[in-house]
């Protein structure tokens, strides 16, 4: 840049150099330069001097403030060996290209279990993974409670620096804002009556899962100054917990100007079986269903409501019906899930639940009513019920009179412990295959119960075995990746030869189906190391 020069005024200079810049030096001549040099060279050697006067001639900025340490995390350390493993699950991403996967595991599917692991063992986030962790649940919110947990207060001070990571402060309790003490009644009312909504959502709800009465108490005291759209979000929190101390104000807000709140209060009711509510619904499902001793069998009648009355309405019942839903069968099922399921044994002649499903109904009325006995179930949880509606999992038509579809099979199962869900799913896949299975997998526990897993194993060995296009089975392979027990392992050796393809098998699926099978076994072999990892030390750390 020797002999470079620019005018005395900055401003004008910098200028006349993006002009001649734009224009090309072949078209206007630089107004600066030493002579001798060519254009575009003396067009840039003034531009570098002009660039560093810009810059030094500019006045310093006032320092930002330091921001404050971040809250210290008690926890103990990962383990040396889970450190890196979890190093390892970070660094990993899915593939793009679609295809066939090959024998290596998928290592970001294991992440949200070995986080769930790492959780309950009640370890501490390394510092330096914090990035990586937050940038992981920011991609995908089914990681983000998990992921959140273990990372622990600091994810949320570094959340406060980094906008991209911001779903870590809506997703906290407050907005990662602070919540008092329950024990302090002064803190309390402050925050309820001068808090931000989503302080006040996060205190309610705080104070749902450890003082029910006083969560409700607090609530009931600002009701009538509250918005609508908060007041149904507020009443949500009282799912929590919800009994039968709830009543009195839940029969008040069913006279709640919105008819959303009005809703859920009723909703909430009837899932009490011993409200007025629930009774009042009792009353009017009854006068709907009968037995009827006409014919040669037994059967259930129905004479759906012929209307809907301004009482039906405060209890919560919707009077106009969805697009291509009947307005009477519309009210029907609204009075049935509503009415407690203890009603009907006296109604129809002191039947159980299973002989009461196994009636026929008549003019056709029998998915409506099975299908609102479904909903009734879930809502007030009993078991009883469920069984009669889920039917025998070897039942012809798979799935029981009641169960309509595959997503009312699964909440129906979710209603059952852990232990009968995975022996009905088992004897379901042992009769019927796993072509409708997917879903009934994914309500039950993890890892599968012995007996379930082995359906699963033995049902792919024989769409295998069977020439069937293994593609079809790509999804229930992958859960079994994640949820098979890794004691599983041993079995799948004598699967991992490439099988003989008959003339009906899909073209290479013999070698998919050795790739999918190994793969499976690596899968199942890597998450018991990665439990030992866990696991092993926390022992050896008690016993010290």
């Amino acid at each position: 840049m020797d002999g470079a020069s620019v005018p005395a005024n900055p401003a004008g200079a910098w200028e006349d150099l993006v002009t001649t810049a734009l224009l090309g030096t072949d078209r206007r001549t630089p107004a600066v330069g030493a002579p001798g040099r060519e254009a575009p060279v003396a067009l840039l050697d003034a531009a570098a001097v002009a660039t560093v006067r810009r810059r030094a001639g500019l006045r310093p900025a006032s320092a930002a403030r330091r921001p404050e340490p971040a809250a210290e995390d008690p926890r103990p350390a990962l383990p040396p060996a889970a450190e890196r493993r979890l190093a390892l699950l970070l660094a990993d991403r899915p593939g793009t290209g679609g295809g066939r996967r090959g024998t290596s595991p998928d290592l970001m599917e294991l992440l949200p279990q070995w986080l769930a692991t790492a959780n309950a063992h009640g370890y501490a986030a390394p510092p330096q993974a914090l990035p990586a962790l937050l940038d992981a649940a920011r991609g995908r919110t089914d990681l983000r409670p998990a992921a959140l947990a273990f990372a622990g207060p600091r994810a949320l001070w570094l959340a406060r620096l980094n906008p991209d990571w911001r779903f870590a402060l809506r997703a906290a309790p407050g907005g990662g804002a602070a919540l008092p003490d329950i024990d302090d009644a002064d803190e309390v009312q402050r925050l309820w009556q001068e808090g931000l909504f989503a302080e006040r959502v996060a205190l309610l709800a705080a104070l749902r899962a450890r003082r029910p009465a006083m969560a409700r108490e607090l609530l009931a005291a600002t009701w009538a100054t509250e918005r609508a759209e908060d007041r149904l979000m507020f009443l949500d929190s009282l799912r929590t917990g919800l009994a039968a101390d709830d009543e009195p104000f839940l029969e008040q807000a069913l006279a709640d100007r919105s008819r959303n709140v009005r809703a859920t209060a009723a909703e909430l009711l009837s899932a009490l079986p011993g409200s007025a509510l629930a009774a009042r619904m009792a009353v009017r499902a009854a006068a709907c269903v009968a037995v009827d001793h006409m014919g040669d069998t037994a059967a259930i009648a129905v004479e759906a409501p012929l209307e809907c009355d301004p009482r039906m309405e405060r209890d919560g019942v919707v009077t106009k019906p969805p697009a291509g839903r009947g307005e009477r069968s519309w009210w029907l099922g609204q009075l049935m899930e509503a009415a407690p399921l203890g009603t009907w044994p006296g109604r129809l002649g002191g039947r159980t639940p299973g002989e009461i499903v196994a009636l026929p109904v008549a003019d056709g009325w029998q998915g409506e009513l099975h299908a609102a006995w479904c909903r009734a179930t879930v809502r007030q949880r009993d078991a009883e019920w469920s069984r009669a509606l889920l039917g025998a999992p070897s039942a012809p038509e798979a799935g029981g009179p009641g169960a309509v579809s595959l997503a009312d099979r699964a909440k129906l199962l979710s209603v059952l412990d852990a232990d009968e869900r995975a022996d009905w799913v088992a004897g379901f896949i042992a009769t019927h295959g796993l072509s409708e299975a997917f879903q009934l997998l994914g309500v039950c526990a993890v890892p599968w119960a012995g007996p379930l897993g082995r359906a699963v194993v033995d049902a792919l060995n024989i769409a295998r075995d069977a020439g069937s296009y293994p593609w079809s089975f790509s999804g229930v392979m992958g859960l079994a990746e994640r949820c098979l027990d890794p004691g599983e392992a041993s079995r799948l050796e004598g699967l991992l030869a490439v099988p003989d393809e008959g003339a009906d098998a899909s073209p290479g699926a013999g070698g998919y189906w050795a790739e999918a099978f190994q793969r499976l076994m690596t899968t199942l072999r890597l998450r018991a190391a990665m439990a030992e990892e866990l696991e092993g030390v926390v022992q050896e750390r008690r016993s010290v």
